[in-house]
């Protein structure tokens, strides 16, 4: 029997610009969003979760012939669903409820519809999430790692769960989907909000509020309870004029022993930059100077004042690079890395305090060493220590090979006293919110968080798990790996405001523990970036947020291999690990170590090992596997169990969206071609799922983690992915191409429909084409092979190309001549006989070219006509002799104008008719020649026109709107 189901909006089309500018905005937002709550890796925007959620769930109009008729009417409806997700995906429209109810009213009626029901009046919002939370299918995360997709399904109104082999990432889940929902509306419960309260004071905070209220409360205890402790072992620093100021940082350089004999074993300092600030006016350095008093012969000088270029760019130098290892600054004797590499292992790395970086009064003063400073950050002994070895794998880790070989060891004496006592610091805050919860009237509730309570030990628990993130957040900040940051140079920023201060930079400005020769100590207590209370001003703000009023969501810590899925039938929509590309377990070990001091008790099933889960992780790690190729499929077969596991739980009524990750290198001109994909498509087909639908997402910043200059995640592909019928038949490969050329074409419209850039049109007709090959059980080859995905893939991009190229030939021959001319010259001059060769070719006059304005004459050459001298009074409605190049580069030309813009160039696109489908499909024609002639500049304006097609489609349908109502009025006065 045939399963019958209704088609999802995500099969057929999605406005992909407006997620992809939305996805790429929200790496640039920090304040309040959730990853900030705690570092995870290659987060999936919130803007794409949404949109594909929505997506998978609403249904295409074309589900519903009764109710949309037509194909225009389908066509005018898809539109509106557009700009819903166009109105959602914002980072703004994430706290804004008309807006959220509007999409959440929409998965309503879907599946309102499908139950043969009406759904709840589109104001009622509490109706419409109780519908949801009854009747819609949930969505489950298998792969659930930072939490965003569960999290949009929460925000969506939907049953959110998720899992993750990872408990650091179970964790972060839990602390976004799990624990607010729980105590949402509970006003805070220190002593300072409730003597507010209790003096007439009214709570009216929203969400978990009063949570966050808590967390910054006992956070500051914290603080102020660990600096009466250990105060002592973080000095001030004395200023030129006598007064004291408080530390921001003190700035470290490891030392080896001199390889040159003459030394006699002194140690010698590798710094890769003597720049302390660059900023113009407020220049300071490092000086080391010869000093046979000091010791090891050295010393350090903290100078300021001005440089030239070239002596700023030496001392920029350091004593060691990144290629030519260090430099001896005794006797100028080279120190490759290699000889660096053994004494690191073998005696050890020295260290010495090199400056001082004070707050003072308006800005950063930078002050020489002393002492004083130096003994007292030496001398501090911790009674413990992290457990675990860093992993052998130099991609990722660097310092092993340099003898920094452990998580203890990349931690300084003094770091580690203090990140200890906060750790210990979070039990005896959970003892006080424990005793403060049953004062202010929590339910006595003894459960605790983990076994699912509610009440006041819960409650203590939450606190306790925030004020852990707060302690993760200060490592970053505070190890021996964190360098200086000497800010830009000159006194802007690129962006024109004020140039940033140099500050510590983080462990994670990638994904990996780099090897860092100097160093920055940040001062725990001080109010700068790696202060204890920075921290918290990052956790604090994705509190106060507000909270869907559904019930919590859940997060597990699962094996994605061997999920049996806690609930089913779910909805899945899932962004699995890529490949090789991060090391998920080893990086978050990092945290887990601090985690697990702070919180065994509160979470003692995901602490319960050293350090997380290794063997099981879904990475293809070389190392850890043996080798590339057992790497590789130890990869391959865990993604198919956990493919296979997907198909099982899934519903049959909605599609599966799993998100495929890739590298810059896999992008080709004929769209992913590494043998990666192929390989990954072909797991999600032997797991006996049909793609029919691969939609590519920009969600990457030029700046993301991995680093600019690095094979990075560039962008992602989401696959749409229904269940293989049982009764799947078999065809030929004639049979294949014959059914490409039959449904490609509609599918393609309907992409271009959607406003898909030619940019992406490539990696978008993938999905209807693996829609017709994965649906089937087999194709068979004219060997009585199974053809692969590989060969599929090449196929579908064949038959577009043939597709492409038969367009032109339903041109007008007009645009005909001008394709083929732009094809060879652009908007070059050339011979008039040129011109005539072609025009006869397609027995089209001359001089008919000439008077419709699509070609110049210049008197024995000619041209196409450039745009700048296109006629400005140009309306579709006066041509005689309308032609769709016309129509395509008046319509470029209008919507930039600056007497243009979208409005009028919506006009134009209303006189043309019939031809304002053929003028969009030349954009995507003329956008795939300038992209292969190697024209970047007109490629753009082709992709951004064609981008923009469907707003101005629908800025002409809202102008014919008002001509006809203007002129009814008209008729009726």
């Amino acid at each position: 029997m045939t399963t019958v189901f209704r088609k999802k909006l995500i099969e057929v089309s999605i406005p992909l610009e407006a997620i992809n500018v939305a996805s790429a905005r929200e790496k640039s937002i920090r304040h309040g969003h959730p990853s900030t709550l705690h570092l995870w890796w290659a987060r999936r925007p919130l803007a794409a979760c949404r949109a594909v959620l929505f997506a998978q769930l609403v249904d295409d109009p074309s589900s519903w012939p009764d109710r949309f008729p037509t194909e225009e009417a389908q066509d005018i409806e898809r539109r509106r669903l557009h700009r819903i997700i166009e109105d959602m995906v914002p980072w703004e429209a994430s706290n804004n409820d008309a807006i959220l109810n509007a999409a959440r009213w929409e998965i309503a009626r879907s599946v309102a519809w499908g139950l043969g029901e009406e759904p709840p009046a589109k104001g009622d919002g509490k109706a419409i999430l109780d519908y949801l939370q009854t009747k819609a299918p949930p969505v489950y995360d298998p792969f659930s790692g930072g939490g965003s997709i569960p999290l949009e399904a929460q925000r969506l109104g939907l049953r959110a769960y998720g899992s993750d082999l990872n408990p650091v990432a179970v964790l972060i889940g839990k602390a976004l989907v799990e624990i607010p929902p729980k105590f949402a509306g509970l006003p805070p419960v220190n002593p300072k909000s409730r003597g507010e309260i209790g003096r007439g004071g009214k709570w009216n905070g929203k969400g978990a509020q009063g949570l966050s209220e808590d967390v910054r409360y006992y956070g500051q205890w914290m603080r102020d309870e660990a600096e009466k402790r250990i105060g002592h072992i973080y000095p001030k620093a004395k200023l030129p004029d006598g007064s004291e100021a408080t530390v921001i940082a003190w700035l470290w350089a490891r030392t080896v022993r001199s390889p040159d004999p003459s030394a006699k074993g002194a140690m010698v300092p590798l710094v890769s930059s003597f720049m302390l600030s660059t900023k113009e006016g407020k220049k300071n350095w490092v000086e080391p100077i010869l000093d046979d008093t000091a010791q090891d012969g050295w010393r350090f000088e903290v100078k300021r004042g001005a440089l030239t270029k070239a002596e700023e760019e030496k001392l920029k130098e350091g004593t060691i690079g990144r290629s030519n290892g260090g430099t001896c600054i005794l006797s100028g004797a080279s120190m490759p890395f290699s000889y660096i590499r053994d004494q690191g292992k073998t005696t050890g790395l020295g260290v010495r305090l090199m400056a001082i970086v004070a707050q003072g009064r308006q800005e950063r003063v930078y002050l020489t060493q002393t002492d004083q400073h130096s003994v007292l950050a030496l001398s501090a002994k911790p009674d413990w220590f992290p457990d675990g070895d860093l992993p052998n794998n130099p991609r990722n880790f660097n310092t092993p090979i340099y003898g920094l070989a452990t998580f203890a060891s990349l931690f300084t004496p003094r770091q580690l006293v203090a990140l200890t006592t906060f750790s210990d610091l979070v039990a005896e805050v959970r003892a006080k919110v424990l005793i403060d919860a049953r004062a202010a009237g929590l339910i006595e509730d003894d459960a605790p968080l983990h076994s699912g309570g509610s009440g006041a030990q819960a409650y203590a628990d939450a606190v306790g798990t925030y004020l852990a993130f707060m302690i993760d957040r200060t490592t970053d900040r505070n190890c021996s790996i964190c360098s200086w940051d000497s800010g830009p140079s000159g006194t802007k920023a690129s962006t024109g405001g004020s140039a940033r201060t140099a500050s510590v930079r983080n462990v994670f400005a990638r994904q990996a523990i780099p090897m860092t020769w100097d160093y920055a100590e940040s001062n725990i207590f001080s109010e700068s970036g790696g202060g204890i209370l920075s921290a918290l001003d990052w956790i604090e703000p994705v509190l106060k947020r507000p909270v869907v009023a559904t019930g919590p969501g859940q997060i597990h810590n699962i094996n994605a291999s061997k999920n049996s899925f806690p609930v089913r039938p779910v909805v899945i929509s899932t962004d699995p690990p890529y490949y090789d590309n991060i090391g998920y377990a080893d990086l978050s070990d990092f945290f887990y170590v601090w985690l697990r001091r702070a919180l065994l008790s509160v979470w003692p099933d995901l602490f319960r090992r050293l350090t997380t889960p290794k063997a099981e992780e879904l990475v293809a790690t070389p190392y850890r596997h043996g080798g590339k190729d057992q790497a590789e499929a130890f990869f391959m077969a865990g993604m198919g169990e956990a493919l296979t596991a997907m198909h099982n739980a899934a519903t049959d009524g909605e599609p599966l969206a799993i998100y495929y990750a890739f590298k810059q290198s896999e992008a080709a001109a004929d769209g992913v071609t590494s043998a990666g994909w192929a390989s990954f498509l072909q797991a999600v087909v032997d797991a006996g799922l049909a793609v029919d639908g691969t939609w590519p997402m920009r969600t990457e910043m030029a700046s993301r983690m991995i680093g600019r200059d690095s094979n990075a995640l560039a962008s992602s592909i989401v696959l749409v992915c229904r269940k293989r019928a049982a009764a799947a038949a078999t065809i030929t490969r004639a049979d294949f191409i014959r059914l490409l050329r039959r449904e490609l074409p509609d599918a393609i419209d309907d992409i271009r429909k959607a406003g898909v850039g030619p940019v992406d049109m490539q990696q978008s007709v993938i999905g209807p084409g693996m829609g017709v090959f994965s649906r089937h059980a087999k194709v068979m080859e004219d060997d009585d092979h199974a053809m692969p995905v590989k060969t599929a893939l090449s196929l579908i991009n064949r038959v577009w190309e043939e597709l492409e190229n038969e367009l032109d030939t339903a041109f007008d021959a007009e645009t005909q001549v001008a394709l083929a001319w732009f094809a060879a010259y652009g908007f070059d001059k050339k011979k008039s006989g040129e011109l005539i060769t072609l025009a006869n070719a397609k027995n089209v006059p001359s001089s008919s070219l000439f008077s419709s304005g699509v070609f110049k004459d210049l008197r024995g050459d000619t041209a196409l006509t450039p745009r700048d001298e296109l006629p400005k009074d140009w309306t579709p409605a006066t041509d005689k002799s309308l032609t769709v190049w016309e129509c395509v580069q008046h319509t470029t030309r209008v919507l930039n104008a600056e007497d243009g813009g979208g409005a009028a160039a919506g006009r134009l696109v209303t006189e043309m008719g019939p031809k304002a489908a053929e003028a969009r499909a030349l954009a995507y024609r003329l956008f795939e020649i300038a992209t292969q002639k190697g024209w970047a500049a007109e490629a753009l304006i082709y992709n951004e026109l064609a981008q923009e097609w469907p707003k101005l489609e629908d800025l002409a349908s809202s102008a014919n709107v008002r001509a006809s109502t203007a002129a009814a009025q008209a008729e009726l006065f």
